[in-house]
């Protein structure tokens, strides 16, 4: 029996750091209309505009055999890529749950068809998500993490340091606060410490007292020069010096770390005996959660080694299927260099 989160778990409070004022105001929300089916769809949407799936070859490759015992999850639908491939490949042998915190990404579900249920969440809540609609245990759940190149493309979003848009970066309308809130109204010791955390800046202080002195800002471009600005001078590189800075605050403002541990967390609760968890991570701080979650849940006794007897009792409820993580072939990053970054590992649950 798959054991039921409270609904108090710390793991999926998203708190609020210092300095922010609550939801962001009605003048910033995503530009949203009704759709069929209850969904909520971006006005603007470009059905065709979502990102190539990264690795569907090996998603089919450790999901598809699990397709035929139980419920298959898509936690990170986004343009539906691996769920298609999926499906194509295992036709009606396949039940699917696809979830996805941003509302225009749902726009594409409707037209797969077959059992395919999808719904709008973070796959933070993916405990009660299943909950919500009577499933127990699940066969497999992928994570296909970070943000989709629609999201990128779509200025509005304002996820790009290239193109002009309002500082929002919200992934959903479910986010307390926008990159606005952030830049504008937290005070420097916040900043520094979610630029150089959450963006592995080196600089982030300079970055940070670049941004308070700067203040108000309106747009990612303005951003992204203050950015550049203030690290004239550093080390060279190829790579736009803005793009940590951008990295930390859409993280921060989506609680992307915290959704990771509470999702995985959520997903390997349900899995059911032999059901794999499948994670496509993009850079060392996701990768990182999910290479110690797998470990932890592969780890038996935990005794000290001077005890005769194991007297913990614990029992791994984890195998770790890939040993090292798998990468894209050079034909995939050529073909999409998005992949470029992408680490895959997968993890079966062997014991409840």
């Amino acid at each position: 029996m798959r054991r039921r989160r409270s609904s108090e778990c710390e793991c999926l409070v998203h708190r609020q750091p210092p300095g922010t004022k609550g939801k962001a105001p009605d003048s910033a929300r995503l530009p949203l209309v009704s759709a069929p089916g209850g969904l909520t769809v971006n006005q603007h949407s470009n059905r065709d505009a979502y990102h190539l799936p990264v690795m569907a070859d090996e998603v089919v490759e450790w999901i598809g055999p699990m397709a035929r015992d139980g419920v298959v999850v898509d936690a990170t639908f986004g343009g539906g890529g691996h769920t298609r491939r999926l499906m194509k490949a295992m036709g009606e042998h396949i039940e699917m749950v696809a979830i996805d915190r941003d509302p225009e990404a749902l726009e594409n579900a409707t037209a797969l068809g077959g059992s395919l249920t999808a719904v709008r969440g973070n796959f933070a809540d993916l405990g009660d998500i299943l909950d919500s609609h009577g499933i127990e245990m699940v066969a497999a759940v992928l994570f296909d993490l970070g943000v989709s190149s629609h999201q990128f493309d779509v200025d509005a979003r304002g996820f790009s340091y290239r193109r002009t848009g309002p500082l929002d970066m919200r992934m959903g309308d479910d986010a307390d606060f926008t990159a606005a809130d952030i830049v504008n109204e937290w005070p420097v010791e916040d900043i520094t410490e979610t630029i150089r955390t959450l963006g592995e800046e080196p600089r982030a202080r300079r970055v940070a007292l670049a941004i308070v002195a700067a203040r108000p800002l309106k747009t990612t471009t303005e951003l992204a020069a203050v950015i550049e600005d203030a690290l004239a001078g550093g080390r060279p590189g190829r790579r736009h010096p803005a793009r940590r800075t951008f990295q930390a605050l859409r993280m921060a403002v989506n609680d992307e770390l915290g959704s990771i541990r509470a999702g995985l967390d959520a997903a390997i609760d349900a899995l059911r005996i032999g059901g794999r968890c499948v994670v496509i991570s993009y850079h060392s701080l996701e990768d990182r959660i999910v290479k110690r979650r797998f470990a932890d849940g592969a780890t038996g006794c935990i005794c000290p080694p001077e005890l005769p007897v194991c007297v913990c009792g614990r029992e791994p409820e984890l195998e770790v299927l890939t040993k090292r993580p798998l990468t894209p072939s050079e034909d995939e990053i050529a073909t999409n260099p998005r992949a470029r970054s992408a680490k895959f590992r997968v993890a079966a649950k062997v014991a409840s």
